[in-house]
């Protein structure tokens, strides 16, 4: 069953589960709010799927007989559809692996279809930019939330929907610390109570493996006690800020680089 008007320009969302009550279910409500969707009972009937309708994002079974919804995760351009996990496992280490692989949302069975709405159309707020949304230049670092893409030093970074939608909403106050309640509020539109923060630690790790290589400025910050956020630091900036902390000195920009550069000068003219 689908409910998908001809020629329509609503958003198309994938619906990929096994149990025919559950899917029906999530496939009526989702029409009902305005959303074309298609049905899929297992993996192989998602994949024409995919192909046919190009859905913005995908409601996908972890645990489908045959391949698992995780073998179709990890072939999916996340750039380009959003996906929500549901799963009958409840474990910390599953929520992580499928964020891993890059779903954007994972729930719980059983759950609440109103709340399964409602993170569907949060996602889909994030992933469909409008065409009004601004590039955010740092100079080695481009955040183009027109397009959804990342560029460090020219090249493009390979980013999950969800990882982007982190990263654009720290630059987008740079200096300004966020707790994670404030982040999964904020990105993941959930709260602690229905989400574990460890979302947000994982998704800052992922990160920052990924901008943050060997001899490139920093750009995500650990607040300890606080939360995260994003600052723009060059090698000569935490070499200052080091010198200032080792010394009990405030850091002030431009006195403590001087400092640095002038004990490092006496330095190299005594070994001179």
């Amino acid at each position: 069953m689908s409910y998908r008007t001809e020629g329509s320009a609503r958003l198309c969302v994938l619906v990929a589960d096994d149990d025919q009550p559950t899917r029906e279910l999530v496939a009526l409500c989702l029409a009902q709010v305005g959303f074309d969707v298609v049905e899929a009972a297992e993996v192989e009937a998602a994949e024409r799927a995919i192909v046919e309708h190009s859905p913005a994002l995908i409601v996908l079974d972890v645990a489908m007989p045959g391949r698992s919804g995780l073998d179709l995760l990890r072939t999916l351009d996340k750039r380009n559809v959003g996906v929500i996990l549901l799963s009958g496992r409840a474990g910390e280490q599953d929520r992580i692996l499928g964020l891993q692989l890059g779903a954007d949302d994972y729930v719980v069975k059983p759950f609440s279809v109103g709340e399964l709405v409602a993170r569907v159309q949060a996602v889909l707020r994030r992933t469909r930019r409008s065409e009004e949304a601004e590039r955010m230049d740092f100079g080695w670092l481009i955040i183009d939330t027109d397009r959804h893409e990342v560029y460090v030093k020219g090249r493009l970074v390979e980013l999950t929907s969800k990882e982007f939608d982190v990263l654009a909403y720290l630059a987008g106050s740079p200096g300004k610390v966020f707790s994670r309640r404030q982040l999964l509020q904020k990105v993941w539109s959930s709260a602690p109570e229905w989400q574990d923060p460890a979302t947000v630690t994982e998704h800052m790790r992922r990160l920052r493996n990924k901008l943050e290589a060997p001899g490139l400025p920093h750009w995500l910050w650990t607040v300890r006690g606080a939360g995260y956020k994003f600052e723009r630091r060059t090698s000569a900036r935490l070499e200052a800020e080091a010198y200032a902390a080792q010394h009990g000195i405030p850091y002030e920009p431009g006195n403590a680089e001087q400092a640095v550069a002038g004990f490092q000068g006496k330095g190299s003219r005594a070994t001179g």
